[in-house]
């Protein structure tokens, strides 16, 4: 198992909701990671330190010692950044990304999650299922287009976007899908979640300022049980 190195997994920085201290499960050993890009770590600092690529940027000091720290990947976007990192040292071409990974979170287990014990502590164990597609211009109805012939593979017909928040997307948009009102839940639910990748994540890696990134997500596992009709409950 490779540990996540934040800043390059993720241009969402070292103080966001998406990374908790309270959620992440550190890496003890090695701690931290040995070698970092400096080009690319100075353009990340200065999207969080000053303007970066907006009026005003993240407004705040980002600090290269927190981010050098190991983590198990917390969320998928950290394959995704890595995978765009690399994309941006040759000359552009359109790409579509498409990949299953396990993710680590510290969190509350909830009858619909499956559970591991790593150290003691009880880790929502996820196999999350990723995509993204990269274009020059592509807009907000591409990712709501692909998002329903996506899930018209899985069986939903019908969904619904909600208004979401990542900070490394923007737009961002929840999924709702209606196929679990035939698996026993009664109402719409989430099935994944969605958006544009920022600028701020994208320029600092080098890709040309025109190209638009649409990216979504969902878990697999819940997929798998729910689809099937089934519930696990842990105690």
């Amino acid at each position: 198992m490779q540990p996540l190195q934040e800043d390059l997994a993720s241009a969402s920085g070292t103080l966001t909701p998406c990374s908790c201290r309270n959620n992440i499960l550190p890496v003890i050993s090695p701690l931290t990671t040995k070698e970092l890009p400096e080009g690319y770590v100075e353009q990340v600092k200065h999207v969080h330190d000053s303007s970066g690529y907006s009026p005003r940027g993240y407004e705040y000091d980002w600090s290269k010692e927190e981010a050098k720290k190991n983590l198990l990947r917390y969320h998928k976007t950290a394959v995704s950044a890595r995978m765009l990192y690399e994309l941006a040292k040759k000359p552009f071409n359109p790409k579509r990304y498409y990949s299953i990974e396990r993710i680590f979170r510290n969190e509350m287990a909830e009858p619909k999650f499956l559970v591991s014990i790593l150290a003691g502590t009880v880790s929502v164990d996820v196999f999350a299922k990723n995509g993204l597609i990269c274009n020059q211009r592509l807009t907000l109805g591409d990712l709501i287009g692909v998002q329903h012939e996506f899930f018209s593979q899985l069986g939903m017909s019908k969904l619904r976007f909600k208004p979401a928040y990542n900070p490394y997307t923007e737009p961002s948009m929840e999924i709702l899908g209606n196929i679990f009102y035939h698996g026993g839940f009664g109402k719409w639910v989430e099935v994944g979640n969605s958006g544009m990748f920022r600028p701020e994540m994208l320029l600092p890696m080098g890709l040309p300022v025109d190209v638009r990134i649409v990216a979504w997500g969902l878990s697999l596992k819940r997929w798998i049980l729910v689809s099937s009709r089934q519930t696990l409950y842990v105690a």
